[in-house]
């Protein structure tokens, strides 16, 4: 059978990822990296510790540039693109330690995630009228409406960041990611350090956010329970190089991943029983 149109293949990928290699001096983060992530889908992206996965993500979102490939997005090349003009465009993230002001409120930490989108600039806000203060209370009403009820956390709207949680400060994040109104929604270890009800939830929510925000979402994650639970797709990485990828089952039986991600005694516990999550 031959395979789809050129154009229409490209309509169904969202991000392109296509022969990323980096380096930190003599150090090789990334060989030669290529995979796809098709419109609508959670694509995971997993492997051992010093894999490579945060400088991939690093890469995609603009923090690191890459010695050579291209990342493409909405069929756009992101070349010479800085992180806040790939926000602009629609990709947002998480981090993999947690990236909010403390000492502010839940609310103005999710408000700071709008900030590449604002219509008003530096002299609106310090004056703070007519179209500032008509931007500013249309985006409290979203937040509000839509993504504070959305997560669960009315009844710490108001609340100092620091007095929460690990695993609200998480939601948090997320919150805040969504308020950039993402296309492509990049989650550095979603549920690292949570426990089995906040996992749960979080699975719960990331599900959601493909299913009604029509986001897809690419993540790194060590949960191997919840990988393997809510992926479309899965990519392998070892030694900054892809050694598997395809579906969670698949994966999952590569004897590739099998030998240099989990070892071959450890692996059928991991990913499939009751302590992956």
């Amino acid at each position: 059978m031959r395979g789809l149109p050129v154009t229409e293949a490209a309509r169904d990928v969202i991000l392109g990822v296509e022969g990323v290699s980096l380096a930190f001096g003599g150090v090789r983060a990334l060989t030669d990296v290529s995979f796809s992530v098709r419109r609508g889908s959670i694509t995971a992206v997993i492997g051992p510790n010093g894999a490579g996965k945060t400088s991939l993500f690093n890469a995609v979102s603009g923090f690191y540039r890459p010695c050579s490939g291209n990342i493409i997005f909405e069929g756009r090349s992101l070349a010479g693109t800085a992180p806040p003009e790939r926000a602009r465009l629609g990709l947002a993230r998480t981090f993999q330690n947690i990236a909010l002001f403390r000492g502010m409120t839940v609310l103005d930490n999710i408000k700071l995630g709008r900030h590449a989108h604002m219509r008003t600039g530096l002299l609106d806000a310090l004056v703070y009228r007519g179209r500032a203060r008509r931007e500013e209370l249309e985006l409290r009403a979203e937040i509000e409406e839509r993504i504070i009820d959305f997560l669960e956390i009315q009844h710490i709207r108001n609340a100092p960041v620091a007095t929460l949680p690990y695993g609200l400060r998480k939601r948090v994040e997320l919150a805040r990611a969504l308020a950039m109104r993402p296309r492509l929604l990049m989650l550095d270890e979603p549920v690292a350090g949570m426990n089995r009800e906040e996992t749960e939830d979080m699975a719960r929510f990331i599900l959601d956010v493909k299913e009604e925000w029509d986001v897809t979402i690419l993540m790194v994650e060590h949960d191997m329970g919840m990988v393997m639970d809510i992926s479309d797709h899965v990519v392998v990485l070892n030694f900054g190089q892809v050694i598997a990828e395809g579906g969670p089952a698949a994966v999952q039986a590569d004897p590739a991943v099998v030998a240099a991600y989990l070892g071959a005694g450890d692996l059928g516990r991991r990913l499939s029983g009751p302590e992956a999550a």
